[in-house]
């Protein structure tokens, strides 16, 4: 076995489950659910009752009635809750909305701007908060791909990174919610040809002219919106046009330096290792990113990774690199 001396820290939170906490079960329909968000606005509004917890309920209540009233935010709920349960440690994965078409509506503000405003947690933050900061304030973001013509629709997808490094044409899913006759929450699903740019990167969007599901109100259909997500990459990681590689090294590679076959976009490369490398340098291969008017770079990232002291012949070398190598890493924490 070997350690490989890498350390990814992701903030976690628990996971909110907005059918426990209203009470009713995940095929209610909205009339059952707004019932229920009335009756239990009423027992825990912090003019009527006057428990130490009041207030907090009653937030947490309003929270969940914002998500599940909305057939487009509880549909996109849906799909990531049916993986989780109440009180789970959780972090949102990048594609758990992805799929939806969503028109401007079911991710306006004014929901953010009501009585509840101030009131979402950091569940709810993480999923919903930063569209309705944005609207909110007027601004613009590369992640705020909501438009404000009520007649556009939007979606997230998720492509390959060879996608964007060649190009690409490929079939797409997107799941329409919407309430039916019985207020009901049902999802129809209909299949798109697309282009996938060469060079497009995550955060930017491939508009389809005329391609929203349908208009409002007798209107023509507008513009259909799809946000890019790289599904991850089983090598690189994303930042932008740049990629991360992170290259596994020995102790005697880094110290003595080394040439080693990297992958790259363009194909296998013979990489020179300096002597004395430290594990977390970063070795910049110019151009060997995504393209486009910007090319990215590629970085290869240093990992130093120890053989495992599993044999009396590697205790012993562990030993003798103890007794002869004068190495402390804390010299400098003065411990």
């Amino acid at each position: 076995m070997t350690l490989l001396l890498v350390n990814y820290q992701t903030a976690t939170m628990e996971f909110k489950d907005y059918y426990q906490v209203l009470g009713v079960e995940r095929d209610a329909d909205q009339l059952h659910i707004k019932r229920a968000y009335r009756k239990l606005a009423r027992q825990y509004h912090p003019d009527i009752n006057k428990a130490v917890d009041t207030e907090a309920r009653f937030k947490e209540v309003g929270e969940a009635y914002d998500v599940l009233k909305d057939p487009e935010k509880r549909a996109a709920y849906d799909q990531l809750g049916a993986n989780w349960q109440s009180g789970q440690q959780f972090n949102p994965p990048p594609d758990w909305d992805a799929g939806f078409e969503f028109t401007a509506r079911g991710f306006d503000d004014g929901d953010f701007n009501s009585g509840n405003a101030g009131a979402h947690s950091e569940f709810f933050e993480s999923l919903f908060g930063q569209t309705f900061r944005n609207k909110a304030s007027g601004q613009r973001s590369s992640n705020d791909f909501r438009s404000s013509r009520r007649n556009d629709h939007h979606a997230k997808i998720m492509i390959d990174l060879e996608d964007s490094l060649k190009g690409a044409s490929k079939t797409i899913h997107l799941r329409v919610p919407k309430l039916n006759p019985a207020g009901r929450l049902q999802k129809t699903e209909r299949a798109l040809n697309i282009k996938i740019p060469k060079g497009i990167r995550a955060g930017q969007h491939i508009r389809l002219s005329g391609q929203a599901e349908s208009g409002i109100a007798g209107e023509p259909p507008g513009d259909l919106y799809l946000e890019i997500e790289f599904i991850p990459h089983a090598f690189y990681r994303v930042k932008g046009g740049d990629l991360y590689y992170d290259l596994p090294l020995t102790p005697w590679e880094a110290a003595l330096g080394a040439k080693i076959n990297v992958p790259s976009p363009k194909g296998e490369i013979k990489l020179n290792i300096p002597a004395e490398s430290k594990s977390g340098g970063q070795l910049r291969l110019k151009g060997q990113g995504i393209p486009g008017k910007s090319i990215g770079d590629l970085y290869v990232v240093l990992q130093i990774a120890l053989p495992a002291a599993n044999s009396e012949k590697a205790k012993s070398l562990y030993r003798e690199m103890e007794k002869y190598l004068d190495f402390n890493p804390r010299q400098h924490l003065h411990v």
